[in-house]
């Protein structure tokens, strides 16, 4: 069975207004753009050439700190590490997950800097970047190798009494 949840969601667009809204977390992703249900009940659809991030927030009125855009140490959460490069020169960080059945065909989903912060999740869709780059592979399930220890080498004694 469908779940008909929606989320609280922020669009923030190229050149425009910041959109507040709500969106299906199932069915946002339409083949002509993103669906935004509007807060006095209107759809439309945003064509991805002019989505920015889609945003999904714990509240609209989010306090006036402007969120952080880049890790200040190694993320500790399993994914891929990964840095966007958006059409406008900015650059963000997130974690993929390390799966890629779960990469959608339209964007990236990442769980960006701040997860504790307002926005939770961010959804970029491919138009709005000019390349992603994977900066680490964070929790990988790689086992390592104990480290074994060397044969010690026999010295000479200088100081031994003969």
């Amino acid at each position: 069975m469908a779940s008909s949840t929606t989320k609280k969601a922020l669009i923030r667009r190229f050149d425009r207004e910041t959109l507040a809204g709500y969106l299906n977390p199932v069915t946002f992703l339409q083949p002509e753009g993103v669906e935004l249900l509007s807060a006095e009940g209107q759809v439309a659809i945003l064509p991805y050439r002019e989505v920015r991030t889609v945003s999904f927030v714990r509240d609209f009125d989010s306090p006036g700190e402007q969120e952080r855009q880049v890790f200040h140490t190694r993320p500790k959460m399993a994914g891929l590490w990964v840095r966007l490069r958006f059409r406008d020169g900015e650059q963000m960080e997130g974690i993929l997950p390390n799966n890629l059945l779960q990469i959608e065909t339209l964007g990236f989903v990442v769980v960006p800097p701040d997860s504790y912060g307002n926005r939770q999740k961010v959804f970029v869709p491919r138009a709005a970047l000019l390349g992603v780059e994977v900066l680490g592979v964070v929790g990988s399930p790689l086992k390592k190798l104990p480290k074994t220890k060397a044969d010690a080498v026999e010295q000479i004694g200088l100081f031994d009494e003969p």
